[in-house]
Formats: structure tokens, C-alpha cells, sequence
């Protein structure tokens, strides 16, 4: 019995990945690329480059999708078809029928996950440097503009409590890969303003893991808060973490880091103390954690839905319900984001609480129908 059913629900989960992922690639990708090709001038090459390395982050999307029309043509066409009757004559249980279909739901979250953490991130990156190299050839490649980097330390009060005060602010105009533009750095390591930087530009020297600074000034402060002394430069090195570089450097979007890499720009974020920016980091990193298990999910609603008894059903019915529940489970996925990303939600909650409202759905769903 597990052999028949799971050999049934191979193929209707090979073409909703098919017809998933043909959509999503239509509408995210394909259009756009055509009409750079049109409008810009993208070579034909480079655009089919750049649609096969996207088109792995669509095939993950149609993966729990696909899950779900599986269940439902297959489970539906049994009920229809009087299998599942004839099953239960035998002592056979709704929860022992669906069990095949909560496997192949886990072995497709495993898949999801190895997809979504060795493949998508490095084939999204890769496809942004490929069109940007193609697109603005002719444009220096900005990594960033306006790159702010605030070093905090911790402070014990009189009264014991400890208080988070600025140590160090880091300002620059713009990173073009190589310097720093435009410098402004104060220096409050000690009690008051030690000094403050001004430069037209930076580098970090890697031989020597220091600053170098070129043509600017030093501004030294006492501590009454009256200039001490001021002092030009040509060339100035400086003693200060290569933080800032580490943020400039970190371009690539939520879609192009694994969990890895986004923990490690976490701590960046952490560094330079911008709250709003942490707090959307964590919900993407629970969203990456929380997104394979929508498998798990969608195959639990879909077995529930199609063991319904049920009059004869095709793959247009099928195909229509599912997108009603995608649609569903994604707009309660987005609203969670939302109020996670806004604070409302802690991350943890925000990601996985669309998992778990769809797991009590299926849940509910499957005692019904046992019933």
C-alpha cells in the first residue's frame, strides 16, 4: 500500500514543481530579462546565463506547492474512485493512509532545506554579479554609500546598572571596493572626546591590519572640551576595527546568504547597533529555518483535504484549491513577517507561526475526515 500510493504522488509532484516553477519563472524573471535584452541591450547569453541561476530559488518555492497538489489529486482521486473506501473495509485508518504522504512531505523539506542553503543563495548571488557586470559596465560599482558604523561599550553606573554609551562613531560618503570617501571619525574611547578625524579618504592595509589615511586632519580635544591641538596629514595610520569595511563589504541581499552567512552579518548588525536592521535579519533567518517545513504543512492539508468523501474531482479542481490554500497560507505568512519585522511579533513567532496555525489547520482537518 505505502509503495502505491507513493508511486502515485510522484508524478503529480514532478509536474506541479514543473508547472510551479514555469510560472514563477515567467513572472519573476523571464519578463524582466526580456526586457533588458529589448531595452538594454543584454546580450542573449548573459540573460540565459542569469535566468538558469534563478531558476533554482523558483523550483524551491514550487517545492511545498507541489507537495500540496500531490496530495490533493491523488487523495482526491482515491476518495472518488472509492479506493479509500475499499481501504478502511480492510481496518486500513485515515492517519495510516495519509502517512506516506507526511513522509515524502519530510523527505522534500530535507530537500528544500540542502536547496535553499547550498544552492539558492550562492545562484542568486551569482546571477546579481553577472547582470550588474552586464547592465552597468560602463558605471563604477558602488558597494555602498554612506556607510555608518557606531562602536558601543557597555558602562558601569555608580548604582551598579550598566549602560550602553558610544565609544566610537565611524562616518564615510562612499566605498567604491577599494577606499573609503570622505572620513569622518570621533573618538570618544576615553572619558569625553579624545579626537576627531577628518580624511578625504581611508584603506584598509591588510599587511598591517591598520588604517591608512590620506590628506586630513586631527582635531585632538581636552577634556574641559577646548581644542588641544590640531593636527594635518598627508598620510596617517590608525588604530581603529576594520568594522566598517566588514559592513561595506557585506552587499548581498537576504536571498543571496545562507543561515552562515546571515549569522555572521547579524553580528555586524549587532556592532553597529541598528535595531530596525536586526530585527528584520532574525525574522530572515527564522523565515529560512521555518520555510522547508510549509512542505510538512501543505502535505498534511492537501492528504486532509482530498480523503474528504467527495464526488469525481479532476487536476483543474485540484490545481484551483491549491492555489486557494498557497494563497491563504502566504498571506498569513506575509501579515506574520510584517508584524515581526515591525516588532510586534518576536522573530521566532513571526516565522513560525504560520507553520504552526497550518499544522493545527491539517490537524483538525485529518480528525474530521477520520471521523
Amino acid at each position: 500500500m505505502d509503495r502505491y500510493i507513493a508511486g502515485e504522488l510522484l508524478m503529480p509532484f514532478l509536474f506541479g514543481v514543473g508547472a510551479f516553477s514555469s510560472v514563477g519563472v515567467a513572472v519573476g524573471i523571464l519578463f524582466d530579462l526580456v526586457r533588458k535584452v529589448v531595452e538594454s541591450g543584454l546580450p542573449i547569453t548573459v540573460a540565459l546565463n542569469v535566468f538558469l541561476l534563478k531558476l533554482p530559488s523558483f523550483v524551491v518555492l514550487a517545492f511545498p506547492m507541489s507537495t500540496l497538489l500531490a496530495a490533493l489529486m491523488i487523495y482526491g482521486r482515491f476518495s472518488s474512485d472509492s479506493e479509500l473506501i475499499a481501504l478502511r473495509s480492510c481496518g486500513v485508518s485515515i492517519y495510516r493512509l495519509v502517512l506516506p504522504a507526511i513522509v515524502l512531505s519530510f523527505m522534500v523539506t530535507g530537500i528544500t532545506f540542502l536547496f535553499n542553503e547550498q544552492v539558492v543563495p550562492a545562484a542568486n548571488y551569482q546571477a546579481t554579479v553577472t547582470l550588474d557586470k552586464a547592465v552597468k559596465s560602463d558605471k563604477p560599482a558602488l558597494n555602498e554609500q554612506n556607510i555608518i558604523y557606531p562602536e558601543y561599550e557597555e558602562v558601569k553606573q555608580p548604582n551598579g546598572e550598566k549602560t550602553k554609551t558610544l565609544k566610537r562613531l565611524f562616518y564615510a560618503d562612499q566605498f567604491d571596493g577599494q577606499q573609503m570617501k570622505g572620513l569622518v571619525i570621533v573618538d570618544r574611547s576615553e572619558q569625553g572626546i579624545n579626537q576627531i578625524v577628518v580624511s578625504d579618504s581611508a584603506a584598509w592595509n591588510r599587511s598591517q591590519n591598520i588604517w591608512d589615511f590620506f590628506n586630513g586632519t586631527i582635531y585632538l580635544v581636552a577634556p574641559d572640551n577646548s581644542y588641544r591641538n590640531i593636527l594635518r596629514f598627508a598620510h596617517q595610520q590608525l588604530q581603529l576595527p576594520r568594522t566598517a569595511l566588514d559592513l561595506a563589504s557585506k552587499v548581498r541581499d537576504y536571498g543571496e546568504m545562507n543561515i552562515a552567512q546571515s549569522l555572521q552579518q547579524l553580528e555586524l548588525m549587532r556592532l553597529a547597533g541598528d535595531e530596525k536592521k536586526i530585527r528584520k535579519l532574525k525574522v530572515r533567518i527564522q523565515e529560512k529555518i521555518s520555510l522547508p517545513f510549509v512542505c510538512v504543512v501543505f502535505g498534511l492539508v492537501g492528504a486532509a483535504l482530498g480523503t474528504k468523501p467527495q464526488r469525481r474531482s479532476g487536476k483543474a479542481t485540484s490545481f484551483g484549491v491549491s492555489i486557494v490554500v498557497i494563497f491563504s497560507y502566504y498571506l498569513l505568512s506575509f501579515i506574520s513577517s510584517a508584524l515581526g519585522v515591525g516588532g510586534a511579533l518576536s522573530p521566532i513567532m513571526s516565522a513560525w507561526l504560520p507553520t504552526v496555525f497550518g499544522l493545527t489547520a491539517g490537524g483538525l482537518l485529518l480528525v474530521k475526515a477520520a471521523k
